[in-house]
């Protein structure tokens, strides 16, 4: 399996490319800027990508939509409890002091449970309220990414309209929690961990 983490933009937002070696069939997580390096690391490998997949959509998530769909053609996958954050990222940037390129509509909604086939690889599709409405965690054999819903030592806002901390709490509890403990996690901002180190030393638990 490829396995390519991206530090994008200003606010340093993990963005990954995940992609079958053996198809080539791939999909990105999180492409919040840097698209025109983003976009020539997916050619160069040969990357046929098939989604691009927010697991959030706040700006600094998702900058990098327009031109990677312009460019791959691949499909823009989101909960549909993002929606309405998607629409309004723009303009949330520039709240900011950033500016971004409007997103595209979405193709695909996600739901909790979905699996996602690309290439050989499945992508179990985790839904985990907390940091925002509609957010969610894919789960890859043994990794989780988990956007800003856990962190190596922390745990996403929960003050952006649409946070709740006691969702975020029961939404890492019990859909991210469960998994064995060297199940590895790679978040939307920061170091890579597991669920054992998260559940011994993330202080919100």
């Amino acid at each position: 399996m490829i396995f390519k983490r991206f530090v994008v933009g200003p606010l340093e937002v993990n963005c990954y490319i995940i992609a079958d070696e053996e198809t080539k069939e791939g999909f990105i997580v999180d492409p919040g800027d840097n698209g025109s390096e983003l976009y020539e690391f997916i050619k160069s490998s040969g990357i046929n990508l098939k989604y691009i997949i927010n697991t959030h959509c706040h700006f600094d998530h998702i900058g990098a939509n327009k031109i990677l769909k312009e460019k791959t053609g691949a499909k823009l996958a989101i909960h549909i409890a993002e929606k309405p954050l998607l629409e309004r990222a723009e303009t949330g940037a520039k709240l900011w002091g950033f500016n971004i390129d409007a997103s595209p509509e979405p193709d695909v909604y996600l739901n909790d449970g979905d699996i996602l086939k690309v290439g050989n690889i499945d992508v179990l599709v985790i839904h985990t309220p907390g940091h925002s409405p509609g957010g969610i965690c894919l789960k890859i054999d043994d990794i989780i990414i988990t956007g800003d819903t856990l962190f190596a030592g922390g745990i996403g806002r929960t003050d952006f309209p649409g946070g709740s901390f006691d969702e975020i709490i029961k939404s890492i509890k019990e859909k991210l929690f469960i998994y064995p403990k060297d199940t590895k996690i790679y978040p939307g901002h920061g170091p890579a961990s597991t669920i054992e180190n998260e559940k011994i030393y993330n202080p919100f638990f």
